[in-house]
This record gives structure tokens, C-alpha cells and sequence, in this order.
């Protein structure tokens, strides 16, 4: 590959913001993320007849994760390709593209255990409904370790970046090491002000990889994610922002855990408030976000701590009466 490929980012209105996915303009050209429903008809299409590009030429949807902002265009993107493009997921992701009902399953198992909304499940199943155009079988399940032929001499290669989710990837542009990850970093997070994830533990050793093996050129976010000062990054950095953004999420990361654990260890207690059994978190970080605002990240990223610190005190009893 002697050219740079292009790289286009694609903005779909929803919401407080809006979506992006991102064009690769290869010899089989490739969609990384695809929204929600209306996402492909109302964003893709138009931006890419804006740059002389059809829908019906894309050969590859290459999904970094499998929230319903990331996939729920992934039906609907699909036929308008003809059935042709190949869809790509990890497998471990891969249950969220198949079934809408895995999206109301892991929301009860995790964030609604704090946020005690009688009516949250009716209201994900609604949503749901809403913004994912069709469940579907991928076509090309991935573990990390990939590489995905994209016409031309062109390739991806695929690298596991657990956390966010047990199946976020990246999907890195060879030869150019443009790098997309969805939402696998967080930084202060997106509109919430707060960081998402389920494996503290994964996150970090995630972000570690990308620091110090991938070092990308180029960074391209599913969302523009947050500094500590509230101002947004782009969703497309170099370098320079790049390495910054990385160790901002691992210096975020360091200090949510810090309090996460701390205020686990002295006992959680159920109070009025709404960060309530993890107040102390919210007063210790300074956090003033509505935590209750989806897909709460800061009560999806305390539960994970909570599971980890239990997960680890399962074993050590394990281990003790083994």
C-alpha cells in the first residue's frame, strides 16, 4: 500500500450529540460502526454521496462493540448494501447483534441493581425496539489477532480491548496504524462526565496495550469524549492527542478505583441519594453528573468494581478451602 487511505468520518443526528461511524474508502470499502436504525438512510448515505461514494459499494461493517449506539444500524446498513458487506463482531459482543433482549438482560444484571427504576426494563425493551434495525447472525465472528482483507493490498487487523464491554475490539488500519475503538477509551467519558465500563481490571490493562504496543497515529472515537476540564477532543486525534487521551483514561481510571474500592471496603449504604450506595464516590471525585441519565456509566462502572472486588474475594475463599 504506497497511499494513505482516506478516512471519513460519518455523523448521524441523535440525541444530545451525534453518532459517528467512519467511511474507509479501500477497493472493498469498509463501515466502522453503524448507529442506530435511522443512522445509515439519514447520516451514511447523504455524506457519502457528498464525497462521491455509494452505500451499496460497501463490502465491510466492522462493529468495535456491541452497544445499541454502535450496531443498531447494523440490520438496516446491511440491506442497503445489498446483503453483500461482511459484518464483523467479537464473540463475545456478538450475543447484543443477535438479540435486543441481551441489551435488557445485561442492564438488569448490572446499572438497574442501583438505579431501581420500576419502569427500566419497559423502557430499554421500548428503546430497544426503537434504535436497532434487526437482529442479526454476524458473518465473521473475531477473538483478536485477525486480519481482515480489504481489496487492494489493504488490511485491518483486529486486537481485543476488553472493558467497555467483554468484546470491545479495535480495528487498526495497517501500514498507516490508524486506530478505531469505539468507546474502549473513555477519558472522562461523553456527555455523563464519566467513564464507562464493566472489567476495571480489563479496562486498564486495555488502555496499557494501546499506550505502549499499538501507539496509534491516528485515534478515531465513537463519541468526542471528555477532558477533566469538561471540554471535548474531536473524534479524530493524532499522535500527539492520541497519547494524551490514553493516559488521561488510565489517570481517570486510577482514581476512580482508588475511591470505587475505598468506599466498598468501608461498606456501601443504601441514602437518599442519587449515587446512592456509592455517594462517597461521587463527593470524593467530585462528580455532579445525573447518574441516572443512560447508560449511566457511573453506576455501570461501580457495579464493575463491586463485581471484581467479589469475583476476587470468591477465589481467595477458593483458594483458602480449596
Amino acid at each position: 500500500m504506497t497511499k494513505p487511505l482516506a478516512v471519513h468520518p460519518l455523523v448521524s443526528p441523535w440525541g444530545r450529540s451525534g453518532l459517528y461511524s467512519f467511511f474507509i474508502d479501500t477497493a472493498e470499502p469498509a463501515i466502522v460502526d453503524t448507529g442506530i436504525a435511522s443512522s445509515p438512510a439519514d447520516g451514511m448515505v447523504p455524506a457519502l454521496e457528498a464525497i462521491g461514494r455509494r452505500i451499496e459499494d460497501v463490502r465491510w461493517i466492522l462493529l468495535t462493540h456491541g452497544h445499541i449506539d454502535h450496531i443498531g444500524g447494523a440490520y438496516a446498513l446491511w440491506e442497503l448494501t445489498g446483503r453483500r458487506a461482511q459484518v464483523v463482531i467479537h464473540e463475545a459482543d456478538a450475543p447484543f447483534l443477535r438479540s435486543r433482549r441481551a441489551h435488557v438482560d445485561e442492564y438488569l444484571s448490572g446499572r438497574a441493581q442501583c438505579l431501581q427504576d420500576p419502569d427500566g426494563e419497559a423502557k430499554l425493551t421500548a428503546a430497544t425496539n426503537a434504535v436497532i434495525s434487526g437482529e442479526m447472525e454476524p458473518t465473521l465472528l473475531v477473538r483478536g489477532g485477525e486480519s481482515i482483507p480489504l481489496g487492494g493490498g489493504a488490511t485491518v487487523s483486529v486486537h481485543w480491548l476488553p472493558g467497555h464491554t467483554p468484546g470491545s475490539v479495535a480495528y487498526v488500519l495497517d501500514g498507516q496504524n490508524d486506530v478505531f475503538v469505539g468507546d474502549a477509551v473513555q477519558i472522562h467519558g461523553a456527555a455523563n462526565g464519566f467513564p464507562g465500563f464493566v472489567d476495571p481490571a480489563a479496562y486498564r490493562s486495555s488502555l496499557e496495550y494501546l499506550r505502549d504496543e499499538v501507539r496509534p497515529r491516528h485515534l478515531y472515537l465513537g463519541h468526542p469524549y471528555r477532558r477533566r476540564d469538561g471540554t471535548p477532543y474531536g473524534v479524530e486525534l493524532d499522535a500527539g492527542q492520541a497519547r494524551e487521551a490514553l493516559q488521561g483514561s488510565l489517570d481517570i481510571e486510577a482514581r476512580v478505583s482508588k475511591a470505587a474500592y475505598g468506599c466498598i471496603a468501608s461498606g456501601l449504604q443504601d441514602t437518599d441519594s442519587p449515587y446512592s450506595p456509592f455517594t462517597p464516590v461521587a463527593k470524593e471525585l467530585g462528580y455532579d453528573g445525573d447518574p441516572t441519565l443512560e447508560p449511566s456509566p457511573f453506576f455501570t462502572t461501580l457495579q464493575g468494581y463491586r463485581t471484581s472486588l467479589d469475583h476476587l474475594i470468591e477465589d481467595e475463599e477458593t483458594t483458602t478451602h480449596g
